[in-house]
């Protein structure tokens, strides 16, 4: 029963993998949002289920061990911030397809930068044990993202408050919402990541 608090458990590959299937699911995204099908719909939702898993098993390894190599909290609250984001993806999928909203081209463009953010983020976490310089300049390229994805938005609902369509603007305000919170999200994982490098510097 004990043995368990002294198991050797690698967190920082387990939040890697967690951070490579959000990429993952932010490619799928990113080809649902080109190509708007049930099936590809389908894909972002099995990685959000994927990335569901590791996130579990995380957690529940967090609870039976004894030492950790960071700080538990700090785990806790990166691991919860890149499962943010695969979780709004996979409510924009599902937004988009109960609605019928087609992407415009400011969810076009938003995506193709949020699935950038996910891979800064997810080779950021890779190299936060053995190399914290080249982590910082991933954080930096997924801060910036997340500021482009802000502009964007403002941009986004600017143009569609412009409109007369009341239904559309609704509609399509919840997706650009979504995308947005996924970018704070993003956001959020580069500020849990920074403090772990200054942590353990």
């Amino acid at each position: 029963m004990f043995s368990n608090f002294f198991k050797k458990i690698d967190f920082y590959k387990l939040l890697s993998d967690q951070a490579n299937k959000t990429q993952e699911g932010l490619a799928a995204l990113l080809e649902f949002i080109n190509n708007p099908t049930q099936d590809n719909g389908n894909r972002v939702s099995q990685l959000e289920e994927e990335a569901d898993e590791i996130r579990r098993i995380l957690i529940d390894d967090i609870n039976r061990t004894f030492v950790t190599p960071i700080d538990r909290e700090d785990i806790f609250s990166l691991s919860r911030s890149v499962d943010d984001v695969i979780d709004y993806a996979e409510t924009t999928v599902e937004e988009m397809l109960v609605l019928k909203i087609q992407p415009d081209a400011h969810i076009k463009e938003t995506v193709g930068i949020l699935f950038e953010a996910s891979k800064n983020i997810a080779n950021a976490v890779k190299n936060i044990k053995e190399h914290p310089g080249v982590c910082i300049e991933y954080i930096i390229k997924a801060k910036k993202s997340e500021h482009k994805i802000e502009r964007l938005y403002r941009q986004a609902l600017a143009e569609l408050f412009s409109t007369n369509d009341v239904i559309k603007i609704l509609k399509t305000r919840e997706v650009y919402r979504h995308l947005s919170n996924a970018a704070d999200r993003v956001a959020s994982a580069a500020d849990v990541i920074s403090d772990i490098l200054v942590k353990n510097a």
